[in-house]
């Protein structure tokens, strides 16, 4: 989590440009954007039309002091609205001006065709040039390192001061431009053009340049513009009743029973709710390629989570060795040592580590030096072969990998896999250890132990996901024995072992068509078909490009389990536009009671039994609806700004609960907020 963003909702230099942009959203041509509010602005631009009329000679619409008081009412609605979207919006941008800091121009070492260096500003470097940083440099561009290994403090982006490694090959290649590296020297590959990079598209985004409205947005929007049409209508057919009844209604009277029934106040924090909740996005380190991404985690049905770096700390262990009966310890820990000469995985590297920490013979130490001379070449772990090795001179192959793909090359070459091995396999598992089954020539010699281990608090994570009704499935090469203790152990619903690249993809694909919405981080090449087909792809910010192009978020953090968070984000961005649209509607109900009586009891008499808060005239029933309608917009800014408190109660309850809050409340609030203002409104009167 960044260190360098502010917490606070207002501060006096976002408060400032937010005051002057609502006047400046005053633009018609900004306010069609908004059908509910555009209303209002019409019906303000009438009010401002009778006062006029009033100065001007007429006589049959009130007094010129009163029509003034609902305009500047009406007026101030509307800056409040601008005012609620503006101050999301300076929020945003006071985020991307902290980002732009880290894309200011920088020289960049750029490698010729020829291998000669040319310093030039990083805003000339394309997609596909490359350049040279060496410690001390800024890295001038996004792009993926292609030849060596470097510190890179990258604190610019995510306020974390503490230096990450990236190195050339693997799933920690990718740079971000801004960045600083710190040691060593990296040549690195760019993969953006000029202007395209995630952070210029981030701060686009942020500043609300190019924020799209997300579907759920738009469908309420249309709903909203149905209301409001609906009455339009119902005030419009007042006009002859109100003739007939001898109940002449004026203008102001009219228009402000229009702008109190319409859903103003939604209407208003509409958009400023979908700023902020892209706003929490990033505050959470995040970067979204747009709302819809967050909207769309707040529906997320299933998560898939990689074992190894989310639920397990990361790196295992070797922890023992277990020769096959007949097989020498010196000779199996020989082979294991050799097998992982190829293997530079800290599972690999761990290995080494134990053997030396061991207690075998000198001489025998000595002959992995000597026989390390005699190696020919070496074979990497790919994920298809699931095994890495090396092949001696003389013709010796030794492998290591999984108890499968080494029973199936034992077994091709018609060997048997010894029952004491396969026992012990059984046994590491069940422990929730992983077993690397080691072979030589074809023949099992043993198996090495290795051991997970599962961060602190993951149990109460995913129990927390659980009562959110989420299904949690844990994504691992282990096999199925280890997985099992592993899943139970850190409480996950479901697991898949022995997982290849495609069988991600394929478990996403059976959910969607069970019309679930799944949601999945990763980091690598491999990763990338997964994270473009999930719903919710989470591409870490380290990770390859290809799995950045394919996500639909960016986690500047590199933290797997940062979906629970954005997940959280989510479900908090709905639950406010959901939970202020049952309140505003609501509200409109106080204020009916409010003014139709007021309208109507004079000639009327009978409408006497909807006078159930009893205001003191027509004209101050009308001004304290008014005052009610405009004052709660700017009340209600804080909480869509902030969010509404989510709690992981399950759905039903969460429903009661804002119902109670805010569909009761929205009920209540106003009579008792118009029944105050309009006492207050009396003393003028």
């Amino acid at each position: 989590m960044t260190t360098n963003k502010s917490t606070s909702l207002f501060e006096s230099k976002q408060v400032k440009e937010a005051l002057v942009q609502s006047f400046v959203k005053l633009n018609p041509k900004m306010m069609i954007k908004n059908p509910v509010m555009f209303t209002v602005e019409i019906g303000t631009a009438i009010m401002f039309a009778v006062c006029i009329s009033i100065l001007m000679g007429a006589t049959d619409q009130g007094s010129f002091i009163y029509n003034l008081i609902v305009f500047l009412i009406l007026l101030a609605t509307l800056l409040f609205a601008n005012f609620a979207e503006a101050i999301a919006e300076a929020r945003g941008k006071a985020q991307a001006d902290s980002l732009r800091k880290t894309r200011e121009e920088t020289p960049a070492k750029q490698i010729l065709p020829n291998g000669e260096i040319k310093n030039i500003s990083s805003s000339a470097l394309k997609k596909d040039d490359i350049f040279v940083c060496e410690a001390g440099d800024l890295i001038a561009a996004d792009g993926e390192i292609i030849e060596g290994l470097a510190t890179i403090d990258e604190s610019a982006i995510t306020g974390e001061s503490a230096p990450v490694i990236r190195e050339a090959g693997g799933d920690k290649s990718s740079v971000t431009g801004g960045t600083k590296v710190l040691s060593d020297k990296i040549k690195v590959k760019v993969t953006s053009e000029p202007g395209e990079s995630f952070l210029d598209k981030m701060i686009a985004l942020v500043e609300g340049a190019s924020r799209q409205k997300t579907p759920n947005e738009i469908a309420l929007t249309i709903l909203l513009a149905a209301f409001t049409l609906i009455f339009v209508i119902v005030c419009v057919t007042l006009k002859p009743f109100a003739d007939y009844a001898n109940a002449p209604i004026t203008i102001a009277a009219f228009i402000a029973l229009f702008v109190c029934l319409i859903p103003t106040t939604i209407g208003g924090l509409l958009s400023a709710i979908g700023i902020a909740g892209m706003d929490r996005a990033l505050r959470a380190n995040v970067i979204t390629k747009s709302g819809k991404a967050v909207e769309t985690a707040g529906d997320i049905d299933v998560l898939l989570l990689d074992k190894t770096g989310t639920i397990t700390i990361g790196n295992r262990k070797a922890t023992n060795f277990y020769p096959t009966k007949g097989i020498s310890f010196d000779d199996f820990v020989k082979s294991a040592v050799l097998s992982s000469l190829a293997d530079d995985t800290p599972e690999g590297k761990s290995i080494l580590e134990l053997s030396e920490m061991i207690d075998v013979k000198n001489e025998i130490k000595a002959s992995f030096l000597q026989t390390t001379s005699d190696i020919s070449h070496t074979i990497k772990f790919t994920a298809e072969t699931r095994t890495s090795g090396v092949v001696l001179k003389d013709g010796t192959n030794i492998r290591k990998g999984a108890q499968d793909a080494a029973k199936n090359i034992a077994q091709q070459a018609g060997n048997s896999f010894p029952e004491d091995t396969a026992q012990q396999v059984i046994t590491i598992s069940s422990n929730g250890g992983t077993p690397l089954v080691v072979i030589k020539n074809n023949e099992v010699q043993g198996v090495i132990e290795l051991q997970d281990i599962i961060k602190t608090g993951m149990k109460e994570r995913f129990e927390r996901l659980r009562r959110m009704g989420i299904k949690t499935v844990m994504v691992t090469g282990d096999n199925p024995l280890t997985a099992k203790f592993i899943a139970e152990a850190a409480g996950v619903d479901d697991f898949i072992a022995e997982a290849k690249p495609e069988d991600k993809m394929n478990y996403i694909r059976k959910e969607q068509a069970e019309g679930r919405l799944v949601a999945m981080m990763g980091d690598g090449t491999n990763d990338a078909p997964a994270l473009a087909q999930a719903n919710v792809g989470v591409a870490m910010n380290s990770g390859t490009q290809a799995a950045k192009e394919a996500g639909n978020m960016v986690d500047l953090d590199n933290d797997p389990t940062k979906l629970i968070e954005i997940v959280e984000i989510g479900k908090q961005l709905l639950m406010t536009r959901g939970t202020l649209t049952t309140f505003s509607i609501a509200n409109d109900v106080a204020k009916y009671f409010a003014i139709v009586p007021a309208l109507f009891i004079t000639a009327i008499p009978a409408l006497q039994g909807l006078n159930i808060m009893h205001l003191h005239s027509p004209e101050s029933a009308i001004l304290s609806a008014v005052v009610f309608n405009a004052v709660i917009i700017p009340i209600l800014i804080p909480l869509a700004l902030k969010g509404v408190d989510y709690r992981p109660i399950g759905a039903s309850a969460i429903l009661k609960r804002n119902l109670l809050i805010y569909g009761l409340g929205g009920l209540i609030v106003p009579f008792i907020g118009i029944k105050v203002i309009d006492l207050l409104v009396a003393l003028f009167m």
